[in-house]
């Protein structure tokens, strides 16, 4: 059996266990690429390179072994190789973090938001940071800020720190253990934040695999705003005259403007649309800091 084959019949595999996508995969074929390259210690990103390469019984046992056990565990793959990617960059995740699939990644790496940036951009605050991904990658876009790595969670921030030593970037990237934006200390030029919104009726119907995840970096309460309220009325204290916000809301938009009708904001474009991330700048949020925030009805 070659590399090919084996990912192949293992695709078929997870398609009729009906197992959940979203966690760095959307199709059982990548899926199975994934769990396959790694048992086998080959890239992951160079399948054609190997595709024809033989694959021994040995490796082939090794290969089913953890395909059964993302079937049977239903735990993102992620969670079982410990590793995840972003942007082409490997990150080390478990159990007390979320998987990093964050679409502010991109904005990063392709430099989306530099129009809103530059030399006064020092500071830089990740909110919700998790396994600590968009931290990392924003103190790798740019080489002169210094970053703070906040969350809630002190689990979640020790695979963060995993993260920065990995990366070496302990010199420029911090943790910071705060409940919101109560512990960190500002005035910061760029937040990025990727918080928990999704809305209570989603949370009910998600698949398994999201539910191996911490619950506290998912739900946002009945309409996902639950995170983002406060975060917008507190956060211009915290941020410097020139500061953005880079907000990802995921698939709320619809309850973020019913949220906040009058807020100015710029959708940015993403590998998922133009529906999955804002950028809000300073001065939009001292307005819309002088209106009513809507409540979820």
């Amino acid at each position: 059996m070659t590399v090919i084959e084996l990912i192949e019949h293992s695709a078929q595999q997870l398609e009729a266990a009906g197992v959940g996508y979203g966690h760095g995969t959307t199709n059982a074929f990548d899926e199975a690429a994934w769990l396959v390259l790694w048992s086998l210690k080959l890239p992951i990103d160079d399948l054609d390179s190997v595709a024809n390469q033989a694959v021994s019984q040995q490796n082939i046992a090794g290969a089913a072994t953890i395909l059964r056990a993302r079937i049977d565990s239903r735990k993102p793959a992620a969670y079982l190789t410990q590793e995840a990617w972003l942007q082409g960059v490997a990150f080390y995740v478990d159990e007390r973090a979320i998987v990093p699939r964050s679409f502010i990644a991109e904005l990063l790496a392709d430099g989306s938001i530099d129009p809103w940036l530059g030399a006064h951009t020092r500071q830089v605050l990740d909110l919700c940071t998790g396994n600590g991904s968009l931290a990392v990658l924003a103190a790798m876009a740019y080489p002169d800020v210094q970053v703070q790595a906040a969350d809630i969670s002190t689990d979640a921030l020790a695979v963060a720190q995993i993260n920065i030593d990995k990366h070496a970037l302990g010199q420029r990237v911090h943790t910071l253990v705060s409940d919101g934006l109560a512990q960190c200390p500002g005035p910061y030029d760029l937040v990025l934040c990727n918080p928990p919104y999704v809305n209570s009726a989603s949370m009910q119907q998600l698949p398994a695999e999201y539910l191996a995840e911490p619950q506290i970096a998912l739900a946002g309460g009945s309409d996902g705003m639950d995170f983002i309220r406060p975060l917008l009325r507190d956060l211009p204290a915290k941020m410097t005259p020139q500061a953005v916000l880079v907000l990802e809301i995921g698939n709320e938009r619809a309850y973020f403007e019913q949220a906040f009708p009058q807020l100015e904001v710029m959708w940015m474009d993403t590998s998922a649309g133009e529906d999955a991330v804002v950028l809000i700048t300073r001065e939009a949020l001292v307005t819309h800091c002088k209106h009513p925030v809507r409540a979820v009805s």
